[in-house]
């Protein structure tokens, strides 16, 4: 599963520097595929090829906010998530929307850091 911030987040952003994915921003922020991976392009659900640079439209304007999609839970760089490890009000929790396997999660993390 992917590690999601509860609206409970003060804004501190100590987790976003963090994160090995480059999978979390401030509220507000647009995000980016290529941010912090080695992505150059991705074929969304629809089809779609998205350049990796493309803006992407914030999930949450109010506070820090994960990328589903980039979070790897940081396995395969560390023994627990570290935006969790970090965050001084244990809002960065389990999201239950996003539920995948320790392989999967691997998976995501060669695809995301994929040597050329």
């Amino acid at each position: 599963m992917a590690i999601m911030i509860t609206d409970e987040c003060i804004n501190c952003g100590a987790c976003e520097p963090e994160c090995p994915n480059n999978a979390i921003y401030e509220g507000g922020a647009q995000w980016r595929w290529a941010d912090g991976t080695s992505l150059k392009e991705v074929t969304a659900t629809d089809g779609a090829v998205v350049a990796g640079t493309a803006p992407q439209t914030p999930v949450s304007d109010e506070y820090y906010y994960i990328v589903s999609d980039k979070c790897t839970e940081c396995v395969g760089f560390h023994e627990e998530p570290q935006c969790a490890a970090v965050c001084p009000v244990d809002c960065c929790v389990d999201d239950p929307d996003y539920r995948e396997t320790r392989e999967r999660l691997l998976e995501k993390k060669e695809w995301l850091h994929i040597v050329a």
